[in-house]
């Protein structure tokens, strides 16, 4: 008998399958945790109880019934509250959708329970996805489970703590500067922003339509390589995604890193990284070296330059999307995210269209210099040490913009390129909160971050470690 705690995604699905317990067993033991939990946590808007049992005894009936079953199927898993939702709200952390209920699902959602999974409910998250922290002003803000009075990232904050607290099994997030991988790398699980077009976002509530990306979170790598198999593949909804066939992402954990180059870049990500942090990403890339990989100095092309070509790309469509209620309501916006979408109005039109015209130039480039030097690229995901609360809590102030750039400066850049990057945890800083680094690859090379996730997992373990609060 599994102990549905420390179970893993995988393990617990397992056991469903060999009879050890049911999806409803499963469920009410993950939504005690939740009402537990929830208090010092934050990370639910909503926990669903009666929709969320339904689901389980539904799951166990087919069971039972002999029908097919999905590959998630009776687990119990959480979504950030930012995917629309036929049959429930979604407010998008914020106070102007409060109330709001899709006319649709969102698809990944539509997958998630195609797939067989139970949903617990909506996840905390920073307003309309637009911070880095998990600050909300309008519900509150998120802790981390490993010390309440620091961040747990933003903008799915409550994936990544929900996911730690082993409230659920896994969760889905959104990622347009980082907002998968802070999260995961503050909570000390694994967050995957997956190649642009990789995930449909049709549903999602959108921030910047050619920078946005939606993907998961969870424990470990054949966790989060089950959650990316379900979500991944073509839309008809959303026309930016890819129509490359799907890979069996589970079957290739297991290839190992015996002669990966991991390419360790000379210039920017290395820059002012707190030594405590440098000091768990150089143990990493031993542990890896022990394992059969080799580490290789590389030039990342214009890196100084990738964050700022996002954020023109990112503020100048969040100004067009937020266009009316900046008008109109103003004052229903927090400071922090009202100065920050109004930042695009101000963007010449100019320096937008230059800005995407140079996303495939640079693309090319940085494929061409990186990956012909080495197969995987390593940084750390977070800089420096995951910070207080109190010492986040900037509002709109000057200081607002110092504060993101510190946490976005490693994971941001990826997202202008659309390439795919995953934070995996390596260990705790001396202040007892989680470090990481993270791993970026060529387009559509999911599967090879997640076999050099799996092979330092299965040399590691950081990921079986349980917080506090959980």
């Amino acid at each position: 008998m599994i102990d549905p705690a420390g179970a893993t995604l995988v393990e617990a699905a397992g056991a469903l399958v060999r009879g050890e317990l049911s999806s409803e067993e499963l469920t009410r033991d993950c939504l005690a945790r939740a009402h537990r939990l929830n208090p010092a946590l934050n990370c639910f808007l909503r926990i669903e109880d009666e929709a969320a049992l339904a689901a389980a005894r539904r799951a166990d009936a087919a069971r039972a019934a002999g029908r097919p079953l999905g590959v998630l199927h009776g687990v119990p898993l959480a979504v950030k509250d930012m995917f629309y939702d036929a049959a429930r709200e979604t407010s998008s952390g914020s106070a102007i959708r409060r109330g709001f209920v899709g006319t649709t699902t969102a698809a990944t959602l539509e997958r998630l329970k195609l797939a067989g999974a139970v949903v617990l409910g909506a996840l905390n998250m920073t307003e309309f996805a637009l911070g880095p922290t998990g600050h909300n002003p309008f519900y509150g803000a998120c802790h981390n489970p490993w010390n309440p009075a620091h961040i747990a990232g933003g903008s799915s904050s409550g994936s990544g703590a929900a996911v730690a607290a082993r409230i659920v099994y896994g969760a889905l997030g959104s990622d347009t500067g980082g907002s998968i991988r802070l999260p995961a790398a503050a909570n000390g699980i694994l967050g995957l922003k997956p190649t642009y077009g990789r995930v449909p976002r049709s549903g999602a509530m959108p921030l910047s339509w050619s920078i946005d990306h939606v993907g998961p979170l969870a424990r470990t790598a054949p966790d989060l390589a089950r959650l990316l198999g379900v979500l991944a593949g073509h839309d008809p909804g959303d026309p930016t995604a890819s129509r490359r066939p799907v890979p069996d992402y589970e079957a290739a954990l297991g290839a190992g890193v015996a002669g990966l180059r991991l390419g360790i870049p000379g210039n920017f990500f290395l820059d002012d990284v707190e030594p405590a942090i440098a000091a768990l990403v150089e143990d990493a890339l031993a542990v890896l070296e022990r394992a059969g990989a080799r580490r290789v100095a590389v030039t990342v092309p214009a890196a100084e330059h990738l964050t700022e070509l996002g954020r023109t790309v990112v503020y100048t469509e969040a100004a067009a999307l937020h266009g009316h209620w900046l008008r109109t309501r103003p004052e229903d916006y927090s400071p922090q995210v009202r100065a920050r979408v109004a930042t695009g109005v101000a963007i010449p039109a100019a320096a937008y269209a230059e800005a995407l015209q140079l996303r495939a130039l640079l693309l090319r480039e940085f494929c061409t210099e990186v990956f012909s030097a080495c197969d995987v690229l390593v940084t750390p995901a977070l800089a420096i040490e995951v910070p207080t609360l109190a010492a986040t809590d900037v509002g709109g102030s000057a200081s607002m913009w110092t504060t993101i750039a510190r946490l976005l400066k490693c994971v941001a850049p990826f997202n202008y390129l659309g390439v795919p990057a995953l934070s995996v945890p390596v260990g705790f800083a001396p202040g007892g909160l989680p470090a990481a680094l993270q791993l970026i690859g060529r387009p559509f090379a999911e599967g090879r971050l997640l076999g050099v996730a799996a092979a330092y997992q299965r040399a590691t373990d950081w990921h079986e470690r349980r917080p506090p609060l959980g």
